[in-house]
């Protein structure tokens, strides 16, 4: 298998203590759950104990050096998220605990401002409960209704559906998963977002990028999405900091979501006034460790390159699906176009939970169940898939263990 010449996995993998401490088990680690989170290499985690031990203190209340230095490292960190994204300005960054999150603020925050009674969202039959909940929330309040786009049997979604889903008048979000966490599909959103610029000139788009972020190179400004969101911990960085990227006058025409300190101009008890953007939306003190570590896990990603990334990861997807070819037990779900870094499958009469548990006696690490992606795995006609997911340090020899490992399963209960 011929890997990028240029990128070294051996090394990277060398990075992340995770799994350095894991391949001295007597079972070696494979760690193939990175659609769920991705380990973190050592300059995360230093980042964050740095920020502990040496400078530990509140951002933007203090004058202070040691709140000073804080503060500093702390917007920069918006600054970078801004350049990763190609944003306008780093006033476009919001910082949130998470995907779940940012999706929520637009829903609460959007929607509650500007859907109306019989208004229309709509989602793709790809996406997670992160995309789907909210939105009902947020239709069922308002009186809205939800359109979903329809996924054909190799996993794409079917586009020649788009143009009669889409109205000029009445759509007024289009909220769609740039790839998807169960199939693997990579969504056209490049071809989807001019059309529902022409045809539904009223709607918003919302990327849903959990899945995207640290795999392929985003530039929001010539996607031309309203919104866009992904999680600090599928990126390389910490759990509990998130990023909704937002035009800076959409934005704008939002209301806080959440009320506290930091997100207002003044406040008395007859009438508080709002921040700009983004504090608006970033009520009390911030989750600073983590987005210490967000910032320092987008610099790695920038140095290592998310094409070089990218192409590793195609090299291994293509590894796993030859391999799994060869057993006849294996079914893949689905056969997209484009491919995200996993792969979805069921075997034959086994029930993938029992099969995860083999493969945790192993030390091999995958995820089984329906991925909070429900609605996919009744399209497929499925209660559940074995998942295995890919990341920056997944090796050749990860898969072969996964798929002995799948032997093993197969002995046991076939």
């Amino acid at each position: 298998m011929s890997m990028a010449e240029s990128f070294d996995a051996e090394k990277i993998r060398s990075e992340f203590p995770m799994l350095v401490n894991g391949d001295k088990e007597a079972k070696p680690l494979a760690f193939l759950d990175s659609t769920a989170t991705t380990q973190k290499p050592a300059c995360v985690i230093d980042a964050m104990d740095e920020f502990y031990r040496e400078h530990y203190s509140s951002v933007k209340r203090g004058v202070y050096r040691l709140s000073a230095r804080t503060t500093e490292a702390f917007e920069a960190t918006r600054k970078n998220v801004a350049k990763f994204l190609n944003a306008k300005s780093e006033d476009e960054i919001v910082f949130t605990r998470g995907t779940t999150e940012s999706i929520n603020l637009v829903a609460w925050s959007y929607g509650r401002k500007f859907f109306h009674e019989g208004d229309e969202i709509l989602i793709s039959g790809l996406e997670h409960h992160a995309n789907i909940v909210p939105w009902q929330l947020i239709a069922e309040e308002r009186g809205a209704k939800i359109k979903v786009i329809p996924v054909k049997d190799d996993g794409d979604l079917d586009l020649t559906a788009l143009p009669a889903l889409l109205d000029s008048v009445k759509t007024k979000m289009v909220a769609i998963a740039h790839v998807s966490n169960a199939v693997g599909t990579v969504n056209p959103i490049e071809e989807i977002i001019p059309l529902v610029r022409r045809l539904a000139p009223n709607a918003k788009i919302l990327i849903d990028a959990a899945q995207s972020a640290s795999h392929l190179k985003i530039n929001v400004q010539a996607l031309d999405c309203d919104f866009l969101a992904f999680s600090g911990h599928k990126i390389y960085g910490p759990t509990g900091i998130g990023v909704l990227y937002g035009k800076y006058e959409v934005l704008d025409s939002m209301p806080p979501w959440h009320g506290g300190g930091e997100m207002i101009k003044k406040v008395t008890f007859e009438k508080t006034t709002y921040a700009d953007v983004p504090a608006r939306f970033e009520a009390g003190t911030p989750a600073i460790a983590e987005v210490i570590g967000l910032g320092k896990a987008i610099l790695w990603l920038q140095e290592k390159g998310l094409e070089q990334i990218r192409s590793h990861e195609e090299s291994i997807v293509n590894y796993a699906l030859e391999k799994l070819a060869a057993i006849p037990q294996v079914k893949v779900l689905g056969n997209p176009q484009k491919r995200g870094a996993l792969i979805s499958i069921t075997l034959d009469g086994i029930a993938v939970s029992d099969a995860a548990m083999i493969l945790d006696e192993e030390n091999v690490a995958v995820r089984s169940g329906h991925h909070c992606a429900e609605p996919v795995m009744d399209r497929f006609g499925l209660d559940a898939t074995l998942r295995l997911s890919f990341g920056a340090y997944t090796l050749p020899r990860d898969i072969d263990r996964f798929v002995e490992g799948i032997k093993r399963v197969l002995r046991l209960f076939g």
